[in-house]
């Protein structure tokens, strides 16, 4: 089932997916998937160009068996869910979180339930605690939800019902990266700069404050949040109590960046599957980097905080290092032109995409897997997305299909994407949605299926087998096993690809010997 979320002005596209497990010859076309698609109004912190939107939200199913969607709904009145911004699919509930960007008034967070016919009904909202929120997190425990507000760059703790997923009471911390202070850059609306713009003038009124743009829980222990600072050019490492689920200290914070003097703008941060490595999408400086981490030291926060040892002696000790800066745009062409959007990695941990906004394509890169240079990053290609502002794009389960919202041109464009080479081909599957603009696949259970749906994200951990409490509880530890088992699925079918294609580059090479003698 696919869900798209639309307000007036600006969208965001939320995709959610029910899609058939991968195996080593097919997919089960049983699984399906869901869509969001957002726009946003004049409160926002940017100026799209795309029509806007009547309704906030689409619903959509997708079909593995061509990469095709059909709209199953559409809802949300945009004077109440105005410009939302993101979406988060729970683990193991089928409930999603909105929120909405406002940058004068705090954002609003939405909590909806979703059947596999695509009908929702909301069952709670809170107030976010910020202005322009553009990023939820789930803690490790799914106990709370962060939220992260882009305008004032504060940090929103929420408690949540294990049992429903609905809220449980109002934001029971807070932690402002501002220390309280005011902020010196007005909105747009006031005169202020429009952060779509990558010109001197916009990136001087854009890093006159913190901006916190994301919010990222480590999986390791989930002790440690990463906050990257568009605004400061800086992750921010925080130690997050998740007994007491609150932020309650900021250890460290380094540059996103290879401090060239020029601005970075980190945006979102993503782990890889495998590996001890995080990589970060700046923005403003179109390019990745591509960070080691230190879990030794993570686990020792971790016992440390178990101990109730005091966390001040962690301070200024980073669990990241630099280790690779790479372009996400072709050398030649002007980052003044660009700015990236989204991240992903892909669930195999054999690629990483970036979407380019401004160069209207997504770069795709080969991760490497060999001692000495794991996890650093070598450029396959740039492929044009057919539209224009390729603000978010989302795989679907399987890892072989590639939903781009394309926000100014009011489009989606579905992709192939080849698990060997990473390569992208467009499936002729294209959509009319106004302003899309966040894609948010959520993994639905039909009961009357009779069987277990689930969809893998790489921001977090969202896998969903079960339609049931009393299962859920049942089933905790097999989500773990069945997710590397499907981890280790994708990397077989990967290197049977590339032993395939090295066989007919023998055979020809052969062939060619053969005739030259």
């Amino acid at each position: 089932m696919l869900v798209a979320a639309k307000l007036s002005g600006f969208s965001l596209k939320f995709n959610g997916c029910l899609v058939s497990r991968l195996t080593s010859s097919n997919i089960d076309s049983r699984f399906y998937s869901v869509s969001l698609l957002l726009l946003l109004l004049s409160l926002a912190a940017h100026g799209p160009r795309g029509t806007e939107a009547k309704h906030s939200i689409y619903v959509y199913r997708f079909h593995p068996s061509d990469g095709s969607l059909v709209l199953l709904n559409v809802f949300g009145d945009p004077n109440e869910v105005m410009n939302p911004a993101f979406t988060r699919f729970h683990p193991k509930l089928n409930v999603v979180y909105t929120c909405t960007e406002d940058i004068e008034n705090n954002g609003q967070i939405f909590a909806y339930t979703l059947a596999a016919n695509g009908e929702t009904r909301q069952i709670g909202k809170v107030d976010a605690g910020g202005t322009s929120t553009c990023y939820l997190e789930l803690d490790k425990n799914q106990k709370n939800l962060i939220a992260v507000n882009y305008w004032d760059s504060t940090l929103s703790v929420i408690p949540l019902s294990t049992k429903t997923g609905n809220f449980t009471g109002p934001i029971k911390s807070m932690y402002d990266p501002k220390g309280g202070k005011k902020m010196c850059a007005s909105a747009k609306k006031d005169g202020g700069a429009n952060h779509s713009c990558n010109d001197q003038s916009t990136i001087r009124q854009r890093q006159a404050d913190p901006h916190s743009h994301a919010l990222v829980i480590d999986p390791y222990v989930g002790n440690i949040a990463y906050v990257p600072d568009l605004g400061k050019d800086l992750i921010r490492e925080f130690y997050y109590d998740k007994v007491a689920g609150k932020i309650e200290i900021e250890l460290n914070s380094m540059p996103s960046g290879l401090c060239t003097g020029m601005p970075d703008g980190p945006r979102y941060l993503q782990f890889h599957p495998h590996y001890g490595i995080a990589y970060v999408v700046n923005e403003l400086s179109s390019t990745v980097a591509v960070f080691s981490v230190n879990v030794p030291l993570i686990n020792e926060i971790a016992e440390a905080a178990k101990n109730k040892e005091c966390m001040g002696r962690f301070k200024g000790r980073s669990t990241l290092t630099l280790i690779q800066s790479i372009k996400t745009i072709p050398a030649a062409f002007p980052a003044v032109m660009n700015t990236c959007g989204r991240i992903a990695v892909h669930r195999s941990g054999g690629f990483v995409i970036v979407s380019n906004r401004g160069h209207q394509s997504l770069a795709i890169f080969k991760i490497s897997h060999r001692r000495g240079s794991r996890g650093e990053l070598k450029a396959v290609g740039y492929f044009h997305t057919r539209g224009e502002t390729p603000r978010h794009f989302k795989f679907d389960s399987s890892g072989q299909y590639l939903i781009v919202a394309n926000q100014d041109s009011d489009s989606i464009a579905v992709f192939k994407f080849n698990l060997s080479s990473g390569d992208l081909m467009y499936t002729g599957n294209e959509y009319h949605v106004p302003s899309p603009n966040f894609v948010c696949c959520c993994p639905i259970h039909d009961d009357d299926m009779g069987d277990e749906y689930a969809f893998g994200e790489t921001e977090t951990v969202n896998e969903s087998h079960v339609n049931s409490e009393i299962a859920v509880v049942l089933e905790e530890n097999k989500v773990s096993d069945e997710m590397k088992s499907r981890d280790l699925e994708a990397e077989l079918t990967t290197a049977r690809s590339e032993i395939t294609e090295l066989r007919k580059m023998l055979s020809s090479f052969s062939r060619g010997n053969i005739a030259v003698e």
